[in-house]
């Protein structure tokens, strides 16, 4: 998992304009649209569902992907931890990079499967 996570910081790094987000300060809320993911280039976010904080997330991380992906509404909400940057990824860009890096997909694909094996049932 952690070729997907360099992968993903050296993406987060490559054109994709920073977002600064301060402690405590919501990225997206549950029930949102989704219509981007984000890449952590700095600090911390954690992702909380039902006001239950379910996964923090570092430097490298993704979250978000999953309502790009299917379309529908977020299914937690995310929240930076401590002073972080991120890098949002539109709908376009995401399709782009499936598209044109196929090993961007497969690392996609690893990181919603690793966090669908650490959720719990």
């Amino acid at each position: 998992m952690v070729m997907a996570a360099i992968d993903f910081q050296l993406l987060a790094n490559a054109g994709f304009p920073p977002v600064s987000f301060q402690p405590g300060e919501v990225i997206f809320s549950e029930g949102d649209k989704g219509d981007k993911m984000y890449v952590i280039r700095s600090g911390e976010v954690e992702v909380e569902r039902s006001g239950k904080i379910v996964e923090t997330l570092s430097a490298g991380g993704i979250f978000g992907e999953m309502a790009l992906i299917d379309g529908s509404p977020r299914a937690a909400t995310a929240r930076a931890k401590t002073a972080c940057e991120v890098a949002p990824i539109t709908e376009k860009s995401f399709l782009f990079l499936v598209h044109e890096t196929p090993f961007f997909a497969i690392a996609v694909m690893r990181a919603l499967a690793d966090r669908l094996r650490r959720s719990p049932p």
